[in-house]
């Protein structure tokens, strides 16, 4: 084989070295302005998904600790009222006298002492407080006139008075809770109680919680940093500041607005803020970035906002925008060497082929087919280990989808334990109540027997926990159960609901041996008899048809009302888990899962039907033991 001398005649050295200094001039900054942006967009990606996931993660935390605070807030709203079943309370309103008046003192002062809360007064029409719990105090509210209040105006008014104020006598903040007295449809005095949140503070900041809670005027109230309290979370008009003066809701503290350095709005109560730092916490003065995730609480016109520190998801960005743009540089100068050694071997090659073309040839044939050789034997033993890191992989993935299923399966369980608690737990408060009462009268067979029922309630719970935990070891421990006794004991731990609503049940159903465990059986009943009640809520005539029949084996019980109905676009996701029509803190949507769950684990099931004539009607087939008389040949 010739070879053309002119191929490989070397380039004039002009010609050259032009390309060589455009390359030496043009491409380190080219390298570097890319690194810069390559950098800039993995910083700019890493937050923007760790913004992302924070704000998932702290949309629960958001939700927990919402709830805390609804429930710290509203498990005094029943106290005020309270006060208008104590005789001496109207006595003393209607005739003030000495007597009268410590006698409501002693009273409030007890009350309050076993509520825990703050102060307990009684005030008349007037606004004039008549009696309070903490009379024997130098600063006690007795003869104080507190009609500016508002909480007062509300409640002479019939209306529930709520307001979080600081006090004019102690300075001391708290929430106020007023309630009007009345006496044959006249309201005769105002009872309020006040209570102190800030437990609530020292949980957050024990917890290293960033969080602050604003009432309906934009000031924050509740904050676990103390330099944020009584500041506010928007500007307030001259109009406003001056109508909070005259009120002396908040004393007489300034209510700066809180400004921060910087706003961002990412989504609908979130947004991403900059606070300059506080010298009492870090050394450091440089600003600190929260992510703001603010939910409004129930009942109340509150705001609660949770504050997630984004310092450390900021550096984290910043280190992958190194890493992207280290390792960009890395590849680059990787590139250029491998360029650069490529010309070098080309050139050696060229010269090369030059003096031994036809050598060279052939020894570049058998070289092709041994390289040839060569990599198919890499690529057919490549996958082979591809194939068994395959399989390997498959088995280790049925392995913990196996697992998982499991926990799945156990945290389910454990999660609904507090909605299959929420009932038991309701009746025994009730009744530890009442057996106070009793026994303060001295009528103890009643106690008596309201102590029994506690007791069986508890043993009751200690099912419902054991029925769990067996639930979630092993799926096919079915058991058997009478459907008699399990009617009879729904309807028993519903009773006071049943009485309060009068509610007229009709019963037509077999006392027969069905094959679930009696517990969850009776777990079952109350959810759907609970359901039942509280559709018949404002319902003039409330009925409840219990109706049982048999057949191929199984036993059909139909539990249907005449409450208001399911809404149609509600009934698409009734058995769906956190599904629920109840408002607030009344359901937490895992009662229809867990029924239908527990039906289908036992080899029934549970459906829904919408009669014609209004109500709902759930129905609830489960295997029978052995078959009813009727159905035996």
């Amino acid at each position: 084989m010739k070879c053309d001398p002119t191929l490989y005649r070397a380039a004039p050295p002009s010609l050259a070295v032009k390309p060589r200094l455009i390359r030496h001039l043009f491409l380190p900054p080219l390298i570097i302005a890319l690194m810069i942006g390559l950098g800039y967009l993995g910083f700019w990606i890493s937050e923007h998904y760790g913004i992302r996931s924070l704000g998932e993660n702290g949309e629960r935390q958001l939700e927990l600790h919402a709830r805390a605070v609804e429930s710290e807030i509203s498990k005094y709203t029943y106290l005020p009222s309270l006060l208008e079943l104590e005789s001496s309370v109207s006595q003393l309103l209607d005739d003030p006298t000495p007597e009268h008046r410590k006698t409501v003192n002693e009273y409030l002062e007890g009350l309050n002492r076993r509520s825990r809360s703050r102060a307990i007064y009684v005030m008349d029409t007037t606004g004039r407080v008549m009696a309070t719990s903490n009379w024997r105090d130098v600063d006690s509210y007795l003869g104080e006139d507190l009609s500016f209040r508002a909480y007062f105006q509300n409640a002479v008014r019939g209306q529930p008075g709520r307001f979080y104020g600081i006090g004019s006598t102690s300075g001391e903040p708290g929430y106020y809770l007023a309630h009007g007295l009345e006496q044959q449809g006249k309201i005769i005095g105002v009872a309020v109680v006040k209570v102190r949140l800030e437990a609530m503070e020292e949980r957050w900041q024990r917890a290293r919680l960033e969080a602050f809670v604003s009432d309906e005027n934009g000031i924050i109230i509740l904050s676990s940093d103390p330099a944020r309290r009584l500041k506010s979370v928007r500007p307030l008009s001259d109009e406003t500041k001056e109508r909070l003066a005259r009120s002396l809701q908040y004393y007489w503290f300034p209510l700066n607005e809180l400004v921060p350095l910087a706003r961002e709005r990412l989504a609908e109560g979130m947004e991403k803020l900059t606070f300059p730092a506080n010298a009492e916490l870090v050394s450091d003065e440089r600003p600190i970035s929260y992510l703001s995730q603010t939910r409004p609480l129930s009942d109340t016109p509150w705001n609660f906002t949770l504050l997630t520190p984004l310092e450390d998801l900021r550096r984290q960005a910043i280190n992958q925008g190194i890493l992207v743009a280290v390792a960009f540089a890395l590849v680059a100068f990787l590139l250029i060497a491998w360029n650069e050694r490529r010309k070098v071997i080309a050139t050696r090659l060229a010269a090369r082929e030059a003096l031994q073309e036809a050598n060279n040839q052939l020894e570049r044939r058998i070289t092709e087919r041994t390289t040839d050789l060569r990599a198919s034997n890499e690529r057919l033993k490549g996958q082979i280990r591809e194939r068994r890191q395959a399989e390997e992989t498959l088995r280790r993935a049925q392995d913990e989808l196996v697992q998982a299923g499991k926990l799945a399966a156990i945290g389910q369980m454990s999660t609904s334990i507090a909605h299959e608690l929420n009932q038991p737990l309701a009746a025994l408060r009730t009744l530890s109540g009442n057996t106070v009462r009793f026994l303060e009268r001295g009528q103890l067979d009643i106690a008596s027997a309201n102590l029994k029922t506690i007791n069986d309630l508890i043993d009751r719970m200690g099912r419902i926990t054991a029925s769990l935990r067996s639930f979630a070891r092993r799926g096919d421990d079915q058991g058997r159960a009478s459907l008699g006794k399990a009617v009879e004991a729904a309807l028993q731990l519903l009773g006071g609901r049943l009485e309060s609503l009068k509610i007229q049940v009709h019963a037509g159903y077999d006392d027969v041996q069905v094959q679930i465990d009696q517990t969850r059986l009776e777990q079952i009943l109350v959810n759907l008899i609970g359901n039942a009640l509280d559709a018949m809520q404002s319902q003039p005539e409330p009925r409840l048809w219990l109706e049982g029949t048999a057949s191929d084996g199984k036993y059909r019980l139909r539990v249907r009302d005449n409450g208001h109905g399911i809404d149609p676009e509600a009934r698409k996701h009734l058995f769906e888990p956190f599904f629920t029509t109840k408002p607030g803190e009344q359901g937490l949507g895992l009662g229809l899962t867990l029924s239908a769950s527990l039906a289908a684990a036992a080899g029934g099931h549970l459906e829904v039907e919408h009669p014609a004539e209004g109500g709902t009607t759930f129905a609830l087939s489960l295997p029978l033991v052995s078959p009813l008389p009727a159905e035996q040949p």
